[in-house]
């Protein structure tokens, strides 16, 4: 079992390499990762060198993206969250610009954390409508409440990769359940499933045998595709429909 999931993830790590792309842009070098945001394009972050260290930058594009989308971020508890998430990856805010500092043996970790903060950021804030006020990490967040689903919220483990991966919560064990970590995801599409499906394999080993991960799936406007669901599966994630979520309150609360 161990020799089939390092496969998947050796498998993993070369198509990243292989489709990420370099540009250089005067003082600048544009990297573009295989990563996928809400609007199917990929990441870009931007890199330079600076008295000895490297900026790597989203130059503003992470939380310029929401606020033109009619996502605001300007209420403290929104704020909150977002400087938990970006803390939870070493990432800073500067402006509206999400950035980290590295040297060229932290480099690879740092470019990692970035790209996750970015998606973490994206998904953590997406909204189907403008005019939809909630997030659906804040309604996740209120049904483990209202279902007394005792957990710990952000929780960061690092991966067999030296990668650090942020879980949004981790139920821990009981006499009759083993852990359970679960991830909501805002928008579920191939993209977000295969990241945290990384994410899972990557902590996998290094967390209780038996512990389980559950990813918890935005449906509230549009269907999730079988073939989203297929790659959860196949990776030992148990998709949640949120509309299906009282299915599994009594299994996750034990």
């Amino acid at each position: 079992m161990i020799e089939e999931i390092q496969r998947m993830m050796d498998g993993y790590l070369d198509w990243l390499k292989e489709r990420t792309g370099l540009k250089e842009m005067g003082e600048w070098v544009e990297i573009t990762a295989p990563l996928l945001d809400r609007h199917n394009d990929y990441l870009q972050i931007y890199v330079r060198k600076e008295n000895g260290h490297y900026v790597l930058t989203d130059d503003g594009h992470t939380l310029n993206d929401l606020d033109l989308s009619g996502c605001s971020l300007d209420s403290p508890k929104r704020q909150d969250l977002l400087n938990l998430t970006l803390r939870g990856f070493g990432v800073e805010k500067t402006g509206s610009a999400l950035s980290v500092r590295a040297t060229q043996e932290t480099f690879a970790l740092k470019k990692h954390s970035l790209l996750q903060a970015m998606l973490g950021v994206n998904d953590l804030f997406y909204v189907a409508s403008p005019h939809v006020a909630s997030l659906f990490y804040e309604d996740v967040l209120n049904w483990l409440n209202a279902s007394e689903i005792r957990y710990v919220s952000r929780v960061k483990f690092t991966g067999k990769t030296g990668y650090d991966h942020l879980f949004d919560f981790v139920i821990p064990r009981s006499k009759a359940k083993p852990e359970r970590i679960l991830k909501p995801i805002s928008n579920p599409d191939r993209a977000s499933a295969m990241d945290m499906v990384f994410a899972w394999l990557d902590t996998k080993e290094a967390r209780p045998p038996q512990s389980v991960a559950y990813a918890i799936l935005n449906d509230s406007s549009k269907t999730v595709r079988e073939d989203v669901m297929e790659a959860f599966r196949n990776y030992q994630v148990v998709p949640i429909l949120w509309s299906k979520r009282d299915s599994v309150s009594s299994e996750l609360a034990s």
